[in-house]
This record gives C-alpha cells, structure tokens and sequence, in this order.
C-alpha cells in the first residue's frame, strides 16, 4: 500500500496526473513557481524520490528526464481508501461511517460506482439448492416451509 503523499510530493503528482503526459522537472517547477518560491534542485528531489517510491518512471530525454505517472490519481485515491478500510477491527462499520460522511454528489458517483461494477462484473447466480435444502421441509421443522416467512 502506498503512503499518503506529502504536501510537495502531491503538489508535483497533481500536475503529472493532470497533464497526462511525460513532463520534465522545468516544467513541473514553472507551474509550481505560479503559487509558491521554489527551487529546482527541491523539485529535482522530489521527482527522484516519486520515481524512487515506484510513482512516477523516467526515460532519458537529451540532459534531461522526462517522467510520467505509473498509475493515476484514482488508483491512488482507491488505494488509499482500501488501506483504511483494511485497518479497521469492523469493516461494515467503517464502511458505514465512511458512507455517512459523503455529500449527495459523492453517494451519487457511489452509485454510479456500483452500477458500474456491477455491470462489468455480475455477481455469479447462487448455486441451485438441494432438495429439501434451506426450506425446513428436510429436517421436519413446522413454519419453515420455505415461504420466506419467519415465525416470531
């Protein structure tokens, strides 16, 4: 599971995933040097450390390095949710807090979500029962006859 990103890291991350293509450090500390005063060995060393940390890779271009992004901000972000979700001693109740915290937008890209999985990827249909299996009619037990009602 990869480490939440710092602040510099995610700064520099956000423009490779923005961009989409392969950048260089003078690039990324033009854009960077809009919002904040940097330096480029500073930018040069975190690009180092994200292609170090499996991030970003690199290709030789001239005297210079062009990198791009190994994976995108959604992978990241998944990533991120699952290994909090992992952490957890009870993870429905995590899930529950999780879901109770999101705006109506993000519990409508939920659904969207699941709609989409769920398309891509159906559930298999439950394997056939055998007989007299699940119903209560095997065993004798009265009430259970397999109506789906529950005797209270």
């Amino acid at each position: 599971m990869p480490r939440p990103l710092g602040e510099l890291e995610d700064a520099v991350m956000t423009r490779v995933w923005q961009w989409n293509r392969p950048v260089t450090v003078r690039e990324v500390l033009e854009d960077l040097q809009q919002e904040r005063s940097i330096a480029y060995t500073t930018v040069m060393t975190v690009m180092d450390n994200l292609h170090q940390k499996g991030w970003v890779r690199r290709e030789v271009e001239g005297r210079a390095y062009r990198y791009t992004a190994v994976s995108t901000r959604a992978a990241y972000a998944a990533a991120l949710m699952n290994e909090g979700w992992a952490q957890s001693d009870n993870p429905a109740a995590a899930l529950v807090a999780f879901f109770g915290m999101m705006s109506q937008d993000q519990r409508e890209a939920l659904n969207d979500a699941i709609r989409i999985v769920q398309r891509d990827n159906p559930l298999p249909a439950p394997a056939p029962a055998a007989p007299g299996e699940g119903t209560g009619v095997a065993d004798g037990t009265p009430g259970t006859g397999g109506t789906g009602a529950q005797e209270r």
